[in-house]
């Protein structure tokens, strides 16, 4: 809570100054107070838990067009990916895993999902080329 407040009080300074630096910590403070893709994001994991694949990937790309943190925009992709590769779109599952390796080059799987037999061996070609 009192990061929250030092936040809400430095904004106005911050906007002061224009070095790029400064600008660097406005996006970052900017960006705490901007994920309204989180609620899509959460619905899109419940519905992927459930099987729903199709309104699974619309939630989590409604969620990533909202707006996430990066370890959220990381968590979207990879479930796109999963999607993806369940369904056969082996090329588009691989974009997914490349987006959200842009995103976080030391993303890894856990191990159930880098043991998943459709999965596992897309995303570890994927990070061996990376």
């Amino acid at each position: 809570m009192a990061r929250l407040v030092f936040a809400l009080m430095a904004l106005p300074l911050l906007a002061a100054c224009q070095s790029e630096p400064m600008r660097d910590i406005q996006r970052s403070i900017k960006e705490v107070f901007e994920y309204k893709g989180e609620p899509a994001l959460a619905k899109g994991v419940r519905l992927y838990e459930d099987g729903n694949y199709v309104q699974s990937a619309r939630s989590l790309q409604q969620a990533l067009e909202q707006g996430l943190s990066k370890q959220d925009r990381v968590k979207a992709h990879k479930y796109l990916a999963f999607i993806d590769c369940a369904a056969g779109r082996e090329n588009l599952c691989r974009d997914e895993f490349r987006a959200a390796l842009d995103i976080d080059p030391s993303m890894q799987l856990d191990a159930a999902e880098a043991g998943h037999p459709i999965w596992g061996p897309v995303f570890r070609s994927v990070k061996a080329g990376h």
